[in-house]
C-alpha cells in the first residue's frame, strides 16, 4: 500500500537544505579564509589542528579533489563535477515527483540534496573564487576530523576528514536505508498516478460500451 502524507509542501525541505548548504560554506569559509569587499578572514592554515575534544575531535582544515571524506577521483574531475550538478538537478526533480510519500524518506532525499550542492560550490567555483584553478576543477573544503581506533589494512588513525555536506549525505542515506519500505520505485516516480490509470482505463471502457 502507498503511503500519503497530508502535508505535501517543499518548501519546507527547500528551506531545510537551503540552511544546511548556507551552514556548509559559512563553516567553510571560516576555516579557509576569505578577502571579500574588504572583509578579510585569514582562516586556518592548511593542515592546522585545534581540538574540540581532545583525542577525539578535532578542527583539522585541509582540502580534497576528489569526492567525500577525501575519496580521490583526479582522474576526471571534471565528470565528477558536471555530475554532481545533473544529480542536484535530479534530486529537485525526485523531491517534486515524491512530495505525497513518507516525510522521512523526503526529508533524507533533501539532506542529500544539500550535501550535493554544498560539496558542488565548491567543485564549480572555488577554484576561480581563490584564484587556484580554472571552473569546475575546485577542491572540496574538509575540517572535521574524528579519531577511531586504528585500522592497520586502510592504515587510518581517523576517520576521513570531513565537512557538513558530507555528514547531510549521510545522514540521508541512513534515513533512506532505515525507511526504504517507503521508497517508491522508478515506476512509480515516472508512470502514472495509479488513479489517472484507473480513469483512463474506465474512460476507454465507456467508450468501447457506447461504440457497441
Amino acid at each position: 500500500m502507498t503511503e500519503h502524507n497530508k502535508n505535501t509542501s517543499l518548501k519546507p525541505l527547500f528551506i531545510l537544505a537551503f540552511i544546511l548548504v548556507l551552514a556548509d560554506q559559512i563553516t567553510k569559509l571560516y576555516f579557509k579564509g576569505f578577502n571579500f569587499l574588504g572583509i578579510e578572514h585569514l582562516g586556518y592554515k592548511y593542515g592546522e589542528q585545534n581540538p574540540v575534544i581532545d583525542g577525539i575531535l578535532y578542527w583539522t582544515y585541509i582540502e580534497n579533489p576528489g569526492m567525500a571524506f577525501g575519496i580521490q577521483f583526479g582522474w576526471a574531475k571534471i565528470f565528477l563535477s558536471l555530475f554532481s550538478i545533473f544529480a542536484s538537478i535530479g534530486l529537485v526533480y525526485l523531491l517534486v515527483k515524491i512530495k505525497e510519500r513518507n516525510i522521512w524518506v523526503r526529508i533524507g532525499f533533501s539532506l542529500i540534496l544539500a550535501g550535493a550542492v554544498g560539496n558542488l560550490i565548491d567543485r564549480v567555483f572555488y577554484g576561480v573564487i581563490f584564484g587556484e584553478s580554472p571552473l569546475f576543477y575546485g577542491k572540496v573544503v574538509d575540517f572535521i576530523q574524528v579519531n577511531i581506533p586504528d585500522i592497520a589494512f586502510l592504515g587510518w588513525t581517523h576517520f576521513p576528514v570531513f565537512n557538513i555536506a558530507d555528514s547531510c549525505v549521510t545522514v540521508g542515506v541512513s534515513f533512506l536505508i532505515l525507511f526504504h519500505n517507503h521508497i517508491p520505485d522508478f515506476a512509480e516516480i515516472f508512470g502514472k498516478k495509479k488513479n489517472e490509470s484507473v480513469t483512463n482505463s474506465t474512460e476507454e471502457n465507456l467508450l468501447q460500451e457506447n461504440a457497441e
